[in-house]
């Protein structure tokens, strides 16, 4: 159960391009430039051996969500620290479960309008080592394929 749950909050960090959350991405970094483009994306995570690839279609109206919102299905994201500009972005906070466990989360990587590579991971205490995540995003089209699932 312990394993199951260290890889979870692993996830939880790396899982960039499968963020749900409700909130505004703050920053005006975040907010005033187009990062990345909207279409049909494939996104690989990978954390302590567990590795998952989706394909989703992103709308133009959920493109600040799914480069900088940070949270998952499962885990509901904070990130007090959002610096994203030039071709680089760093991400810092805190992720909490329906359980109430928390972990904290670190992400850096590069990205481009077409793909992104966030390294990082996420500290089940405070005082242990970060476990490594990533995630690896790719644009595959502008246009999504009929029955795509959204974002």
């Amino acid at each position: 159960m312990k394993t199951r749950f260290l890889a979870l909050a692993a996830l939880a960090g790396a899982a960039l391009a499968l963020g749900v959350s409700d909130r505004p991405v703050a920053g005006p970094a975040v907010q005033n430039a187009q990062h990345v483009l909207p279409g049909y994306w494939e996104y690989t995570t990978s954390a302590v051996g567990v590795r998952d690839t989706e394909r989703k279609c992103v709308r133009p109206s959920e493109i600040n969500r799914f480069f900088g919102g940070l949270s998952t299905r499962r885990w509901s994201c904070t990130y007090p620290v959002r610096e994203v500009g030039g071709g680089n972005a760093r991400f810092e906070g805190t992720c909490r479960d329906r359980k109430g466990r928390t972990v904290r989360v670190r992400l850096s990587g590069t990205y481009r309008q077409e793909s992104f590579r966030f390294n990082g991971g996420a500290q089940l205490a405070r005082g242990t080592p970060y476990l490594p995540a990533s995630i690896t995003a790719n644009r595959i089209s502008a246009d999504c394929p009929a029955g795509a699932e959204y974002f």
